[in-house]
């Protein structure tokens, strides 16, 4: 009888803290052993040559999700799944829409009923809340928080979604005595709206002006603010897709003073800047995203926030839309001002592999930095830590496999998402995951996908460690 299902053996692991040579033993989809000469298994695994790290954790991407009046988002829960284990991953935290009139309770179910059975990776979902009604604050949110959807985002802007202040601060307060994780989309709504207006007016409509009205000031204002109404209700706060110097320095500042306020980037701050909206006819379109790219000077102080610690997490904020498609970015009304189009790009399958190559390859950061900012962190911040996000006894076998000497162009076809184009084609890769296993099975290798479709399962999740 074999002592163990898999052994992973002669690779080289990181994990948030330490990096060391050792046989990884995995039994029932845990990792059982840690060690040399491990014994017998039914499948080994030679790792020699490579990097065995934890599988990322993407905490935040967008999966079927309502997206407005002939609109529909390009992935599904089986090829948003499909490509986040192409690029590394192994569990994926989508967000759970508060449908207009629908009770809390039957949008969550609703979102199950999609990703049931479809899924390559684990899942776990946040929720968004756009009606914080009494029934919502008093009975449903609590309840679903003791069910395990531990964290939940606010908008400060978008039409039907943006919160008051006040509503704002009646959301805080359930998380406060939850101990639930909130999340804030930091953008000043009446400023972005009054550009938008001004815009148009001028003829001003093309996919570029999008970042035109949506300024650094209405980030860093609104980032300011939530942070102020996070102090006063005393809860933590997560900052997310934070794209430049300015609201980083909101974030920093609320930091030094001791406040529990944190702060997430995404590979397009890092990577794409306004200028890439400014193709011909409406190819800026695929670049639309909200807050938008900003320019080389704010690219440098998002990797300062990385290197230094001020953004705890790095996510995708995948949002995918096709872009040849009257659904996708080329809806109609999207022609007639870039207020209508689409806002979101895709980057689950591509986020570890340009971080990887843009940030441990070129020196930026060290590998377990890298570890921390797309696994071990998330884990620990949405409430899945000790069972994700690291390589130790007891936890689950989610492994990214890695060849750090592939060198190669990124590609829409490498990643494989529901879009028809990645914001990233093009760019020069070094170092790819070869390998990928969630639960200690293989589910894409050498660019395949090799598990069964439903071999993702969901999490139910606990308290953040930092709420």
């Amino acid at each position: 009888m074999t002592q163990f299902d898999t052994i992973i053996s002669g690779g080289r692991i990181s994990t948030a803290s330490d990096t060391f040579h050792c046989d990884i033993g995995i039994r029932d989809g845990r990792i059982v052993a840690l060690g040399e000469q491990l014994g017998s298994a039914a499948n080994v695994i030679d790792a020699a040559g490579k990097w065995v790290l934890p599988g990322g954790i993407d905490s935040h991407v967008h999966v079927s999700q309502p997206s407005g009046e002939g609109i529909v988002m390009a992935d599904d829960f089986e090829s948003a799944t499909r490509s986040a284990a192409l690029g590394g991953n192994t569990t994926i935290l989508p967000f759970c829409t508060q449908e207009s009139g629908v009770p809390l309770r039957e949008s969550v179910k609703a979102y199950h009923a999609k990703a049931e059975g479809a899924c390559y990776t684990d899942v776990a979902f946040h929720l968004i809340i756009s009606e914080p009604t009494e029934s919502v604050l008093g009975q449903e949110l609590p309840a679903l928080v003791r069910d395990g959807y531990t964290s939940f985002k606010v908008f400060m802007t978008y039409e039907g979604l943006a919160l008051s202040d006040f509503q704002m601060l009646e959301v805080m307060a359930v998380a406060r005595d939850t101990r639930a994780l909130v999340m804030v989309h930091a953008e000043n709504y009446d400023v972005i709206r009054y550009l938008t207006d001004q815009l148009e007016r001028a003829g001003s409509t093309a996919p570029r002006f999008h970042a035109t009205s949506r300024p650094i000031i209405a980030e860093r204002e609104a980032t300011y603010r939530a942070i102020s109404l996070a102090e006063l209700s005393d809860v933590p706060l997560m900052v997310v897709h934070v794209s430049n110097r300015e609201a980083m320095e909101e974030i920093r500042r609320a930091q030094q003073k001791g406040l529990k306020i944190f702060a997430e980037t995404c590979p397009q701050y890092l990577t794409l800047t306004a200028d890439d909206l400014d193709g011909l006819n409406m190819e800026g379109a695929k670049y639309v995203c909200s807050p938008p790219p900003r320019d080389a000077a704010s690219q440098l102080a998002c990797w300062e926030g990385l290197q230094q610690g001020v953004f705890s997490v790095f996510s995708s904020d995948h949002c995918p839309f096709r872009y040849d498609d009257p659904q996708g970015k080329l809806v109609p009304k999207g022609r007639t001002s870039f207020r209508w189009v689409p806002n979101g790009i895709p980057g689950v399958g591509a986020r570890l592999p340009i971080l990887f190559s843009e940030g441990v390859i070129k020196g930026r950061i060290d590998i377990n930095r890298f570890v921390a900012l797309t696994a071990t962190n998330h884990a620990k911040m949405y409430g899945l830590a000790p069972r994700k996000g690291t390589i130790a006894v007891g936890a689950d076998a989610d492994i990214a496999i890695w060849d750090p000497q592939i060198e190669q162009t990124l590609t829409h076809a490498m990643v494989k998402d529901g879009s028809d184009y990645t914001p990233y084609e093009g760019m020069r890769i070094t170092g790819w995951p070869v390998t990928t296993l969630v639960r200690g099975q293989i589910v894409a290798r050498d660019g395949r996908i090799e598990a069964r479709k439903g071999h993702g399962t969901y999490l139910k999740r606990d308290i953040s460690q930092y709420a």
